[in-house]
């Protein structure tokens, strides 16, 4: 490998024994994580999860639910110390490419509007504002509005 070449992320499906590292990632990203409890319920209900890793080093995760022809990503965590280096865009792509073989036609998510990185992540993915819902997450100030994004995916776009 040379000087410039970073490590490439790889990545694969969420098992229950990765449980315990995303953990460490959800609660050191997010002021108001998810609970144990939450990822154990997606697990229960089949969503679809993934986790990224760059060689044995957990640096992200995401949480899809795919219904009917929709898919709903519920969850989308890059470790801020890896931050900026395209692993959210390539997991993002990923979860869409899961979405897409499972028959899904439309992609949505939330995102805090404090957090415009993010948004513009979204954006360049062809993520569009199509709503908007009023005190969705817990905030500091008590609670934070969600933007409502969109996306077509498969082969009706």
């Amino acid at each position: 490998m040379s000087a410039n070449s970073q490590p490439v992320a790889h990545a694969s499906v969420m098992r229950i024994s990765d449980l315990k590292d995303v953990m460490v990632l959800e609660n050191r990203n997010y002021a108001f994580p998810w609970t144990e409890g939450i990822f154990r319920d997606c697990f229960t209900a089949g969503y679809t999860m993934q986790v990224m890793r760059l060689d044995l080093t957990l640096v992200g995760y995401g949480v899809m639910q795919i219904s009917a022809d929709e898919a709903h990503i519920l969850n989308l965590c890059i470790d801020k110390e890896f931050s900026r280096r395209g692993y959210a865009r390539h997991l993002l792509e990923k979860l869409l490419d899961l979405a897409e073989r499972a028959g899904a036609q439309m992609a949505f998510l939330e995102a805090r509007p404090s957090v415009p990185r993010a948004i513009q992540l979204y954006e360049r993915a062809g993520f569009n504002e199509v709503g908007l819902r009023r005190a969705y997450y817990e905030s500091a100030e008590g609670r934070e509005d969600a933007i409502v994004m969109a996306k077509s995916i498969g082969v009706s776009r």
